[in-house]
């Protein structure tokens, strides 16, 4: 069990390879690392440790994670500050208090927690927690302290040298896809910025209910989005947390509040259910299954003709198909849709059932993974 820390608490660090994660709800953030020396300033300016140099003696920065391999930081650097930050792309958002940034560190056997007081000073930067030595030995400090200055307000402080920008030039417009289908195991990328929340994805189940010759009329099957936000994805690896989110027909969601992600009703016999994704910025992954209903006998889901279909509005279409005649299954996950991919969303055929005449729907985990067959118990009937 995790010890939750309050702000100016410290712990030992028992074993030599510390992570520590960071979440914030609903703002798009970057993680870093600070490794600074006695007088509290970086040696260089290589000692801010980020997306754009990603390790540095021993440290290193995956995503929202900070590694920390103790045995290797050398005695020069005596604290490892970890930094969350706006995403630049959002100059206007701020730390609230339902959106102050929280910490998870893990090292040996220790597990620990800190969740900072609620910043509401427009805080953009803050170093949440630092690993620092004391007498030979590591530790850990809950520091929750941001400026409203931001990245420039850090590096002063931090001593770190920042050039005057070069005005960026402007980003091109993303190139569309056009159709596209997908084979077996195939993917495919509809290109988006990274810090453009405007553009709308949607998301189909489609179904027709089979081959002329043996159409059901009333095969009635369900779309459910199970989704993990950009704030709680964490890296790939071996301790993924699981996502309870979702919006089917019972959990309609919404489109102009979190999740961003809403459903257009329960359609009960061939069609289509369509959900609309907005604030592409703010999703991690969204994973697209079908659910058939118990009226609907044994039939595959390619028999009904199910497929997905994901279009981002600007020109790109991608066709999802089913490829397995699989009968006895209520479930099928059809389509990964990533949203931390770079340069857009990555689209993934996966195409997954569940066991026979399994009710209980797929899980998806917060690094992107899902099982079949290990979700809530669904039933239903006409």
């Amino acid at each position: 069990m995790a010890i939750t820390l309050p702000k100016g608490a410290n712990a030992p660090l028992p074993g030599a390879h510390c992570l520590v994660t960071v979440a914030a709800s609903g703002v798009p953030f970057d993680v870093s690392a600070v490794l600074l020396g006695s007088d509290g300033k970086v040696r260089g300016d290589h000692d801010l440790v980020f997306y754009n140099h990603r390790s540095q003696d021993g440290v290193t920065v995956t995503g929202r994670t900070v590694t920390a391999d103790l045995r290797h930081v050398p005695a020069s650097v005596e604290r490892i500050a970890v930094v969350t930050s706006i995403d630049v792309g959002h100059p206007a958002a701020r730390f609230d208090a339902g959106g102050t940034p929280r910490a998870d560190v893990e090292c040996g056997s220790t597990r620990l927690k800190f969740v900072p007081p609620p910043m509401d000073g427009g805080e953009t930067v803050a170093v949440l927690v630092e690993l620092y030595r004391r007498q030979g030995e590591w530790k850990v400090r809950a520091v929750g302290q941001g400026w409203a200055s931001g990245l420039a307000g850090l590096a002063a402080d931090f001593g770190i040298v920042v050039d005057d920008p070069a005005p960026a030039p402007a980003s091109p417009p993303p190139v569309p896809l056009g159709k596209v289908t997908l084979v077996k195991g195939g993917q495919a990328t509809i290109s988006m910025r990274k810090d453009d929340p405007s553009p709308v994805v949607t998301a189909s189940l489609e179904w027709n209910g089979g081959s002329a010759n043996r159409r059901r009329a009333g095969a009635d099957l369900d779309l459910y989005a199970l989704h993990v936000p950009r704030s709680l994805v964490t890296p790939k690896g071996p301790r993924p947390n699981r996502s309870e989110e979702v919006v089917y027909y019972r959990q309609l969601g919404s489109p102009s509040a979190p999740p961003y992600i809403a459903l257009d009703g329960d359609a009960r016999t061939p069609g289509r259910e369509t959900v609309t994704i907005r604030r592409p910025d703010l999703q991690g992954y969204v994973l697209i299954c079908a659910y058939s209903a118990v009226e609907n006998g044994t039939g595959s889901f390619k028999s009904y003709g199910a497929r997905a279909v994901v279009t981002d509005g600007r020109g790109s279409t991608v066709t999802v198909p089913l490829f397995n005649n699989r009968n006895l299954s209520y479930w099928v996950a059809i389509a990964l849709i990533d949203f931390t991919a770079p340069g857009g969303i990555e689209i993934r055929h996966v195409e997954k059932y569940s066991g026979n005449h399994q009710e209980a729907r797929p899980m998806l985990y917060s690094n992107g993974n899902f099982r079949m067959s290990t979700g809530p118990v669904e039933f239903k009937t006409k």
